[in-house]
């Protein structure tokens, strides 16, 4: 026989444990399930350890940015197996962390693979059948399947933070942000960085004038870039990677210690047999409507990278999903979400960020634009660290002087970009947004300049 609850939550990341834990505290008997440590991929195998392997890569190129300037950063040097267990202080407390709080708001927590047997029931590897009257997909994604002869050679990039030693000659596929990231890192480290990217423009998200300045930036750093590379197969010989690539239809093996995916994510769904539950879903994610509710079965949700939504692939963005499905499934639909101002950053070094349109997409959209760009190499905030590679873009509708976008390469910048997001939600404009009386010195005290 089957146990029965008010809702399960497949997979236990952030948007999960937002879902979770607001039906349990409205009555609701709720049970979650991962085959995975729970706490998801920004908590375990992303975000959060990446950003700790970054300190070491900041402190690295800090230095290096004062020398002559007061600092001799001669004898300062990473020490990898340090640096990684570092980043295990938060990773490997957080899967009982969760679980631990998920129990103490009446949660049922669940280890094992499910996937469904019926619109409304699911089986749990070990534990048996589950039914449910609401069933939330929040699974995440997962590297995206890379179809060439010895593929199964690359290193993705949880197993990259894992790594007690990093290898000298590091090959990174694909231009997104887990090559940019974490070449970043590695060249910092001391290894010999490549990223291979098919196309003329990496991180294509981005506005296009900074990827580039960044680009540049990163091989005076040491991290290499080729366009129009693409990777045909990987063989092995001894410890050596041999990577066969293509650029511009001629042939060459590179080789390298390390290669590691950056090719893309996807929905990690394909498990779940979705067909038994008459879900549909597409390369995205789970098919779903306003409300997060699937299209072809009412008593399904989704959210986060698993739902087909117009929303990025961020973790803010999983968590506020998480919320309006849990709201939805609590009371009727009745609410949608809301991605105006969701800002984004390649936490490299410096970063890039952004928030709202391209240029390209405000004047597509038939905005009357202003835009305002600036250099702030120079300006004393980027000064002081010694960084020059700084600039923005801020993209600005000149009927209501509200932001349509806003773009940042610089130190600090993933910081900044928060006030042009918040801007954006509430509507403010820029001669609002100028009258903020920011502590000086500090890099908010420049936002005002930047428009």
């Amino acid at each position: 026989m089957s146990k029965s609850f008010d809702l399960i939550v497949l997979g236990v990341g952030m948007a999960a444990v937002s879902a979770a834990n607001k039906c349990a505290s409205a009555g609701w008997s709720v049970a979650v399930v991962d085959e995975l440590p729970y706490g998801g991929t920004c908590a375990l195998r992303g975000c959060d350890p990446k950003k700790m392997l970054r300190r070491g890569a900041e402190i690295m190129d800090a230095a290096r940015l004062m020398q002559g300037k007061g600092i001799e950063p001669n004898d300062i040097a990473i020490n990898w197996p340090d640096l990684v267990a570092f980043t295990r202080t938060f990773t490997d407390k957080m899967p009982g962390r969760i679980e631990g709080g998920l129990d103490s708001n009446g949660v049922t927590t669940l280890h094992g693979a499910a996937r469904f047997t019926s619109e409304d029931t699911i089986e749990i590897e070990g534990e048996g059948q589950f039914q449910a009257k609401h069933i939330l997909i929040a699974t995440g994604a997962k590297p995206r399947p890379v179809d060439i002869p010895g593929a199964e050679h690359l290193t993705d990039s949880t197993e990259f933070m894992r790594m007690e030693e990093l290898p000298k000659r590091i090959l990174f596929i694909g231009g997104g942000f887990i090559s940019f990231e974490f070449g970043h890192i590695a060249a910092r480290a001391g290894s010999e960085v490549l990223i291979i990217d098919r196309g003329d423009r990496p991180l294509k998200a981005f506005d296009p004038d900074l990827v580039e300045k960044l680009v540049a930036r990163g091989e005076d750093a040491g991290v290499a870039l080729r366009r129009r590379t693409s990777l045909k197969s990987i063989a092995t010989k001894g410890a050596e990677f041999l990577a066969t690539v293509e650029t511009d239809g001629n042939t060459e093996t590179l080789y390298a210690d390390l290669v590691v995916h950056g090719a893309g994510r996807v929905p990690a769904i394909d498990r779940l047999n979705l067909n038994a539950a008459n879900i549909e879903a597409g390369p995205k994610g789970v098919a779903v409507n306003e409300y997060l509710q699937s299209t072809s079965n009412p008593s399904i949700y989704a959210a986060g990278d698993a739902a087909d939504t117009q929303g990025p692939p961020l973790t803010p963005v999983a968590v506020f999903e998480g919320k309006v499905a849990a709201s939805n499934m609590l009371k009727g639909n009745q609410t949608e979400p809301d991605y105006r101002g969701v800002p984004s950053a390649v936490f490299t070094i410096p970063e890039l960020t952004r928030v709202g349109m391209l240029e390209e997409e405000a004047k597509e959209a038939g905005y009357e634009i202003r835009v305002v760009e600036n250099y702030t190499g120079d300006w004393y905030s980027n000064l002081r660290v010694g960084e020059s590679c700084a600039a923005t873009k801020i993209i600005i509708d000149k009927d209501s002087d509200t932001i349509l976008g806003a773009h940042l390469l610089g130190p600090e910048y993933g910081e900044i970009i928060n006030f042009f997001g918040l801007a954006m939600r509430a509507g403010l404009t820029t001669r609002d947004l100028k009258k903020m009386v920011a502590t000086y010195p500090t890099v908010g005290s420049d936002v005002g300049s930047m428009l």
